[in-house]
Formats: structure tokens, C-alpha cells, sequence
């Protein structure tokens, strides 16, 4: 069965509680019946959600929120420490637990699944835990997104599965215990965070030797950093390590891709058979994707045909390569990717959807540090564009940097032979599109900020 309540998240208070990480931790404790309040920005979905199932949410931070019998309040990297509520909880003496302690709490005593890496967690989350779910081991999940099915980022399950996405950005990945660790690549990012690639492989390191005994670390074989990572814990450490991916090498190998228009056909050899299955969404990077969750299941005692039936009932999470609509013969798909290998990855995965089509890009970067490091490899990434619309940088939790700006991007793309234009005023970019776009094209709206928000406006524009 599903572990408990912990003492500490009887009456929690989370500041920040629409986040994606923050909202699934806090579903799961109301789902368990504890007693659930928090405070965001602005209203929204989630905060309708948490309501729904229980939750007392806020609008707005401020220190009479917090009320005074709470039994701690969760935070997460984002939140200053001149937080109005942030501050009264320290007037009150009130516990304050990070977000990544807090999942720690709920996921213990389950048979932990803890999916890492640059990027692919929350597809790969995702795909365990509607497999898992369709073969009725009812497990317990937090997802950094939420899924198409049932809508929802996180739910308490009655089994004894949870399935977590493993955030290495502040390196709070590192407080879980797992059974089964899957590492899908290791690329430097976060850079607020890591300063060099040696950090990095230091904390995910870290993270590997948290492996509980007679657990199994699951990793790339094919990605330059998960290999050198994979070379490093068998080095130091007594996990065992289940090797996916297209090298000869891998233990779970993928024998073959074959794109079928908005989906793949998979074939893996596993222990010398052939396997053979459906991903219901496109590109070799998702299909890569969901051979790393099927050879977790299969470290859990799972039998891969039975993974490999339910893993085809995946069909996405909300921003991954998401459909919004059709107008105007012209179809608006949204996409997550802020990191030059996501972004390069989902427009080669549109390309081999649908080669004959245009593909135009509504491109918003995400976060100053970001930028300035990978700004350049951003530009070029948008060069598999047949024409790009670039926003000013969504800024998220920093503060700007100086000379750092969407230029940066814009000159690299330029300079790769990119069509690229500057759009400083978001609200002009659907009209934009829709002069730009016709019958047969594809547009993308691309990055981790509100540029998702533009999907929408730009179908009905070309609606009108």
C-alpha cells in the first residue's frame, strides 16, 4: 500500500502551489487527506484543481495566508526570501521544508521510480505512469506536466509504485531514495546552479549512489555525458546499470525507429528477443524515451510484453509536441524545449511528421543565464525552421543580465542562414503568424515560458 501522511505535511502550506512540482505534491497529500493550503500569483487551472480536491488555495502572497497552526511550509528554489509568507512563517517558527524534502516524505516507503536527466523527464514520468496505470498497479506520480489523459500532474496511488520526476536543476534530486533511477542524458544547463560539466556529473553522481541496495541505475547509451556518467558510477559504485539505446552495447538495445506521421513504431531486442510497439507521439528522441521507461518497468519485475502493450496507450503530456488546433488548413503545435538538443530534437521530429510542410517557429527563450550560455546553439537550432518569430527572454525566477538579450539568438540564427524575426511585443505575434502561415504549414510554438499562451490567439487569427 501507499505510504501515509507524514507528520510534518499534516497541514502544509506551499507558497508557489501552482507550480508543476509544487501542485503535484500537494494533490497527493490532499488525496491522502491532509489538510492542503497554499498561495500562488494568479489564478489558473491548477489552483481550480487543488480547490476541487480539497485544497485552500490564495491569490496573491501575503502573511495573513498563512495561517498559524500549520505544520510547515514548502518552498521551492523560485521563492526570494523577502516572501511576505516566507518571512511570517519564520515569525511563527513555522518548519520550512523544500519542495524536493517534501516529495521525499510522500515517496517514502514506496518502490521508488526517480526519472533524471536534461531533458525527457516529463515525457518519460509520464509514459511510466499511464503503462503502469494500464496494467492496473494503480501507482502514485508526480509529473513536472500534466498528462493528456487524465489532465492531472500527479495523483495518490493505492499501489506500491511512485513514479517521480528527478529535478537536477538545484540539485534537490538528490534527497531520493529510489529503487529504479533512469538517467535519459547529462547536459550542462542550470547554470546559476553548475558551473562547469564537472559539477554536474558530480551531483548526478550524487544522485546515482542514492540508489537504494539491489536497485538499478537505467541510462542512455547513446548520449556522450550519460556515457562518461555511466563509466564514472560503475567506477565507484555496486548499482547495477541497465544500458539502453542504439549502440551495440546496450543491454536494452533499439534495433529501430519507424516514424507512422504523428507516431512511431519501436523495435528494441531485449534479452535477445525483438519487441515490437507503438509511440503515440513523434520523433526518435520520444521513442528513446519510452525504451528508458520500459526498461525501468522491466527492473521492477514488470514483463516487457505487458510494458510494451501499455506503454502505446501513451498519448502525451500537455507542451510536448501538443496539438492546439487547426485553421486555415494550417495546424499550431506546442512545444516545451528551451534547451538547444530539445529544441533541435522536436523540430526533427515535426520535420519527419511532415516533410512536405512549412515549418514556422514562435520561439521564446527562457531564463538570462540560459541564454547567455546556449544562446548561440539556440540560433542554430532554429535554423531547421523554415522561418522563426523570436520573443524577448521570459525571465522566470532571475533578474536580467546585463547585454544579454534575444539578439543573441537572433544573430546566431542569422548567421546559420535562419529567416528569423524580432518580435518585442508578444501580443503582435499572432497576427504576425497569421500573415505569415499558409494552407499546409506547421506552427510551432516553442519554450518553457508563457509563450504557450500564444497558441490559441494565433488559431483564431487564422480563423478570422
Amino acid at each position: 500500500m501507499a505510504p501515509g501522511i507524514p507528520a510534518a505535511m499534516e497541514r502544509p502550506h506551499f507558497i508557489g502551489i501552482g507550480g508543476a512540482g509544487m501542485s503535484g505534491i500537494a494533490k497527493i497529500l490532499t488525496q491522502r487527506g491532509a489538510k492542503v493550503a497554499g498561495s500562488d500569483t494568479k489564478e489558473s487551472g491548477t489552483a481550480e484543481a487543488l480547490r476541487a480536491l480539497g485544497a485552500t488555495v490564495h491569490i496573491g502572497h501575503a502573511a495573513a495566508h498563512l495561517a498559524d497552526d500549520a505544520s510547515c511550509v514548502v518552498v521551492s528554489s523560485a521563492i526570494r526570501p523577502d516572501n511576505p509568507e516566507l518571512v511570517r512563517a519564520a515569525e511563527l517558527s513555522i518548519p520550512v521544508v523544500h519542495r524536493s524534502d517534501a516529495l521525499a516524505s510522500v515517496m517514502e516507503g514506496a518502490r521508488a521510480i526517480a526519472v533524471a536527466g536534461t531533458h525527457g523527464k516529463t515525457t518519460t514520468t509520464s509514459m511510466l505512469a499511464v503503462a503502469l496505470s494500464e496494467l492496473n498497479l494503480d501507482p502514485s506520480y508526480a509529473i513536472g506536466g500534466d498528462l493528456a489523459g487524465p489532465g492531472t500532474n500527479a495523483a495518490h496511488g493505492e499501489g506500491a509504485i511512485f513514479v517521480a520526476e528527478a529535478d537536477e536543476s538545484d540539485r534537490s534530486f538528490q534527497k531520493y531514495d529510489p529503487e529504479v533511477a533512469i538517467v535519459l542524458n547529462v547536459e550542462l544547463d542550470h547554470h546559476a546552479n553548475y558551473a562547469s560539466m564537472d559539477e554536474i556529473y558530480e551531483s548526478f553522481e550524487t544522485f546515482a549512489g542514492k540508489i537504494v541496495p539491489g536497485g538499478t541505475l537505467v541510462i542512455a547509451a547513446d548520449q556522450p555525458g550519460a556515457v562518461e556518467l555511466t563509466e564514472r558510477v560503475r567506477a565507484l559504485s555496486a548499482v547495477k546499470v541497465v544500458t539502453y539505446g542504439e549502440s551495440e552495447t546496450a543491454d536494452v538495445r533499439v534495433h529501430k525507429v519507424t516514424p507512422r506521421g504523428l507516431t512511431s513504431e519501436v523495435t528494441v531486442i531485449l534479452n535477445g528477443k525483438y519487441l515490437t510497439f507503438t509511440v503515440s507521439v513523434p520523433g526518435r528522441h520520444y521513442a528513446h524515451n519510452a525504451v528508458a521507461a520500459l526498461a525501468a518497468g522491466v527492473a521492477l519485475g514488470i514483463p516487457a510484453h505487458n510494458l510494451a502493450s501499455a506503454l502505446g496507450k501513451y498519448t502525451g503530456v500537455k507542451r510536448r509536441l501538443q496539438l492546439k488546433g487547426e485553421a486555415a488548413g494550417v495546424q499550431v503545435i506546442d512545444s516545451y524545449a528551451h534547451h538547444p538538443t530539445e529544441m533541435t530534437a522536436d523540430l526533427e521530429a515535426m520535420r519527419g511528421a511532415a516533410s512536405d510542410a512549412r515549418l514556422l517557429v514562435v520561439f521564446q527563450p527562457h531564463l538570462f543565464s540560459r541564454t547567455q550560455e546556449l544562446g548561440t546553439e539556440m540560433g542554430q537550432a532554429l535554423a531547421l525552421a523554415d522561418a522563426s518569430v523570436v520573443l524577448d527572454i521570459y525571465p522566470a525566477r532571475e533578474d536580467p543580465i546585463p547585454g544579454i538579450t534575444s539578439d543573441l539568438i537572433i544573430d546566431a540564427a542569422r548567421a546559420a542562414g535562419a529567416d528569423v524575426t524580432a518580435v518585442h511585443d508578444k501580443a503582435a505575434v499572432p497576427g504576425t503568424i497569421a500573415g505569415m502561415a499558409k494552407p499546409g504549414d506547421l506552427v510551432l510554438t516553442m519554450g518553457a515560458g508563457d509563450v504557450t499562451d500564444l497558441g490559441p490567439q494565433i488559431l483564431d487569427h487564422l480563423s478570422s
